[in-house]
């Protein structure tokens, strides 16, 4: 009887679908804003501070999303939910500006001509060395070599360099060596006997 009992209520949804529906979605879509208004640093460069809160997170709100409901089946419809409008939500990003814009917001500048936007930098919550570090992975090796550098909506920092300060590419070097094997005739040409 008591094996029957607890079978009874792992597999019975003690909250209506409706209900466990709505309060997934509102859960749902707080995290989503908070996480927006946290900033666009805290999903680009996670730390482990970052972590543990994310992880804790999940934790709070557990028992916001399921209420009562401590069944299989109810954990499982919440996370089919969660996954459903998470679906949702990349769609409508996927295909509107405006949704792009709330969910994710916009593009920052950092460094503009050669300059570091310090301002923008410590808006976003980043240091100028977390700026310098992304512009050094991405080719430059100072500050006077970045045309422009931005944060995007998910977290990446883009870095642009100026034309003179970019590396040699294959076809820079094949063309290097066609006018050199051009020069190289001419020389010849020109020596006597």
């Amino acid at each position: 009887m008591l094996v029957g009992a607890a079978a009874h209520h792992l597999f019975t949804i003690d909250v209506p679908v409706w209900e466990k529906a709505v309060r997934t979605a509102a859960i749902y879509g707080g995290i989503v804003l908070l996480l927006r208004f946290a900033g666009k640093r805290d999903l680009a460069q996670l730390n482990s501070l970052d972590l543990v809160v994310l992880l804790l997170l999940s934790n709070v709100v557990q028992n916001a999303i399921i209420g009562d409901d401590l069944s299989l089946e109810g954990g499982l419809l919440g996370a089919a939910l969660l996954i459903a409008f998470n679906a949702v939500v990349v769609r409508l990003v996927r295909r509107s500006s405006w949704a792009m814009k709330l969910f994710e917001g916009s593009t920052s500048t950092l460094v503009e001509d050669g300059k570091l936007d310090e301002r923008s930098v410590a808006r976003l919550g980043l240091r100028g060395n977390d700026v310098m570090i992304a512009i050094h992975r991405q080719g430059a090796s100072a500050l006077e070599e970045v045309k422009r550098a931005t944060l995007t909506p998910g977290g990446g920092i883009e870095v642009e360099l100026w034309p003179s300060a970019m590396d040699a590419t294959k076809g820079d070097l094949e063309v290097l060596a066609r006018k050199l094997d051009r020069l190289a005739d001419l020389i010849e040409r020109q020596q006597p006997g």
